[in-house]
């Protein structure tokens, strides 16, 4: 689901850390029917170790988390900030935690161009 995406953006796919998404093929809308609960970013505090390893690993000193769910607020710390998504559900726990919370893509575009020109 995330590799369409991240290879727009150039990111490897070894460099994906993410839930793998589980859909009904056997329906005409493909409906969501859960994920892989195996995954360490799908267990309680599981965001925060990945966010931690991508630091660790690359020497980055700035992360922003982007998610829609409990567990990815969960990654601010050691993520710096959290873009909270509500395009498909507004959990009020999420916008709670949320640096900034968002409904579409453009808003998070506009947000990531705003505070990315204040720091060059």
């Amino acid at each position: 689901m995330i590799e369409p995406l991240a290879r727009t953006l150039c990111v490897g796919r070894t460099n994906i850390i993410a839930n793998t998404i589980f859909f009904d093929e056997s329906t005409p809308t493909g409906e969501y029917v859960g994920f892989c609960r195996d995954e360490p970013t799908s267990a309680d505090m599981g965001k925060p170790k990945a966010v931690q390893q991508i630091k660790d690993q690359n020497g980055y000193e700035t992360i922003v988390m982007v998610g829609d769910g409990a567990t990815d607020a969960q990654a601010k710390p050691p993520a710096d900030a959290f873009i909270g998504f509500g395009g498909v559900a507004v959990r009020e726990a999420v916008r709670e935690k949320a640096c900034w919370f968002i409904r579409d893509f453009d808003t998070m575009t506009a947000v990531i161009e705003k505070f990315s020109k204040k720091n060059k």
